[in-house]
């Protein structure tokens, strides 16, 4: 095939491309990689978070549930934890109502208790020649 040809074809598919695909330029499409991708994707992450947020409000009471608030904004790992450990709760049965803030709390210090990190601090000494030491007395 001669160039001429070759660059006629590579026009025509890259026209299109374009067409399906929206005004995206050859060096930003990737193999795999499309809006209809993208889009799936984030709309099934926003039916979880509805889903998790719906099953939450079913189980904690509005004080709970601005307590869990606060709390994600300023640990989001530990909330993300205890969501998830009151989600599995509600889905087992067994819990028996909403629960209140003073419960949300006693949950809150149960998850601090099992993810608490123990710390130990080990000094390793060298032993230093000292002059002091290595002196003998005559």
């Amino acid at each position: 095939m001669a160039d001429d040809e070759l660059e006629a074809i590579r026009r025509q598919r890259m026209a299109e491309l374009q067409s399906k695909h929206g005004s995206l330029s050859w060096n930003q499409m990737t193999p795999g990689d499309s809006s209809n991708d993208q889009q799936g994707q984030q709309e099934a992450k926003q039916r979880e978070t509805e889903m998790r947020n719906s099953m939450l409000a079913q189980v904690l009471d509005q004080s709970a549930r601005a307590r869990l608030s606060n709390l994600a904004l300023v640990k989001p790992e530990k909330a993300k934890a205890v969501e998830n450990y009151l989600i599995q709760m509600a889905r087992m049965g067994q819990l028996g109502g909403k629960i209140s803030e003073t419960g949300l709390i006693d949950i809150l210090e149960k998850v601090s208790q099992q993810t608490e990190k123990k710390t130990t601090v080990k000094f390793n000494r060298r032993k230093v020649m000292d002059s002091d030491d290595d002196e003998e007395d005559d």
